[in-house]
């Protein structure tokens, strides 16, 4: 094969990861993932042996991860005179990194030559980035379908079984015109697929019952990262918060953002205090940060109205090189966030947890990141009555991340069937119901508060009860079948 024909089927390859990335968001153009994978269906079927396979598969991964994380050079420019240079190093690492699993995944369908098989290859590529190290399931196939009847599905099979229920759907009329026999097993998954088009479509539309009656505000400072803690203004930001407490009415819950004091947890007392003075009665949730004799932790604490601590959350799912060092003496040039400017990083926190809040109910807290794993989401043991996330999206820029992450939080409210409240420093502060919608929300960049009622949660839904054992039933059976018609078909 020619040089120029080797670099167009690349260039290809690439594009049509990027062509699937464009329909997550800011972008939200759906056709485009179909496009996308088509193309690398057909890229696949044109593979000529194990090896190709597995290039195509990684460099559709390689341009479907470096357009999804293009934010992900955000927090070195914060500080780009010191961190500037590792931007794209951290793209190209993460990029690359990731595209490794849909490489495996390509290699090991075309080993059994089935593009039936790939489907469920590439679903269990995307569930292994998930779980694998500390896992990293940011932009998963199945969220494209997120304003979508189909996305309320997620509350049945959870985001991996949408992940399998758009390969299946987009592959089926390749495997057809390759007239590739255990497709007649694409067909009948693809007849279960319109009856679950009707069940998203009733599921979407089924009323929820009325709020609960407590109004919860949300506070969003909207401090940029690069004067967050600079002494000449992180007062003005903290000043701002207690400012948005004050204003009336009053109301039941007052919620500010991650790390929102700018002082550790054990020098706040006169701030606690204030915070709580402000709220006129309220109950007060905040994100500080602590130290105690093991080191430094992320933090969110809920105040009584004298201002002391009654119960607080340690965020357990650090961000890598943000928050610690894996590997610091190795690794340590690479810090960036706040890893580099405590040590070798945060400690981590005993894991998930419910905490309870005063005259509101029990919550889960989600700290950040936490909230993009929907099988830790999932691990606590008992039902809370809603969830809550702090963060402080001023690390991710303003163009991709920040709604990225307020996608993947109402992912989790279908997935669970309860409401969030989504608490930013700079936005997007929001109110979510039980399935996934926006009910209000604070844009990217404004400071200000909002005031809300506080949605309630649905039954618990299946996917709460079973987790991601939902989509290892859909692709056993539906893998049996493929495996059943091969045999059929070859006697």
């Amino acid at each position: 094969m020619s040089q120029a024909r080797v670099a167009v089927r690349v260039l290809i390859a690439i594009g049509a990861g990027c062509l699937i990335a464009l329909a997550q968001p800011p972008f939200d153009v759906l056709p485009s993932a179909f496009l996308g994978l088509i193309i690398a269906g057909v890229g696949f079927l044109a593979a000529q042996s194990v090896r190709q396979a597995a290039w195509i598969g990684g460099l559709c991964g390689l341009g479907y991860f470096a357009v999804l994380l293009h934010w992900m050079v955000e927090p070195f420019l914060v500080y780009p005179e010191q961190d500037g240079w590792m931007a794209p190093f951290a793209l190209l690492f993460m990029a690359g990194g990731l595209s490794l699993f849909w490489a495996a995944a390509f290699a090991a369908a075309r080993r059994m030559s089935s593009l039936a098989i790939l489907c469920v290859t590439l679903t269990f590529a995307e569930v292994l980035r998930s779980y694998a190290l500390t896992g990293f399931p940011w932009g998963l196939l199945g969220y494209v379908w997120l304003d979508s009847p189909i996305g309320q599905l997620a509350a049945w099979i959870g985001p991996h079984g949408l992940t399998f229920f758009t390969v299946v759907l987009i592959f089926i009329p390749l495997g057809l015109a390759q007239k590739e026999r255990s497709f007649a097993a694409l067909a009948t998954f693809c007849a279960l697929g319109f009856g679950a088009l009707i069940l998203g479509q009733l599921q979407e539309s089924a009323p929820l019952p009325e709020d609960r009656p407590k109004t919860v505000r949300l506070i969003q400072p909207n401090a940029p990262q690069d004067q967050k803690w600079d002494p000449e203004y992180r007062e003005i930001f903290f000043e701002r918060q207690l400012e948005f407490s004050r204003q009336m009415p009053a109301v039941d819950l007052i919620v500010w953002p991650e790390t929102a004091l700018p002082v550790l947890l054990h020098k706040a007392d006169d701030r606690l205090a204030q915070a709580v003075a402000a709220a006129k009665g309220a109950v007060v949730i905040l994100g500080v940060l602590r130290q105690d004799l093991w080191g430094y932790y992320n933090t969110l604490a809920v105040l009584d109205p004298t201002g002391q601590v009654l119960n607080q959350y340690d965020k357990h799912h650090l961000v890598p090189f943000g928050e610690y060092i894996p590997l610091a003496d190795l690794f340590g040039v690479f810090a960036s966030g706040l890893a580099k400017n405590y040590g070798e990083g945060f400690q981590a926190g005993p894991g998930p947890a419910i905490v309870g809040v005063p005259g509101i109910g029990k919550i889960l807290p989600l700290i950040c990141y936490e909230v993009i794993f929907p099988h830790e989401i999932g691990a606590v043991a008992e039902r809370p009555d809603f969830m809550l996330q702090i963060t402080n999206d001023g690390w991710f820029g303003t163009f991709s991340g920040p709604y990225q992450h307020l996608a993947q939080a109402r992912m989790r409210a279908i997935e669970q069937g309860l409401p969030m409240l989504r608490v930013a420093n700079t936005g997007v502060s929001a109110v979510i119901d039980a399935k996934g919608r926006l009910r209000h929300q604070l844009p990217l960049g404004v400071a200000g508060y909002l005031d809300a009622t506080l949605p309630v949660a649905t039954a618990p839904t299946i996917y709460s009860r079973v987790g991601d054992w939902s989509v290892l039933v859909l692709t056993l059976l539906f893998s049996i079948c493929v495996l059943w018609m091969r045999k059929r078909f070859s006697d």
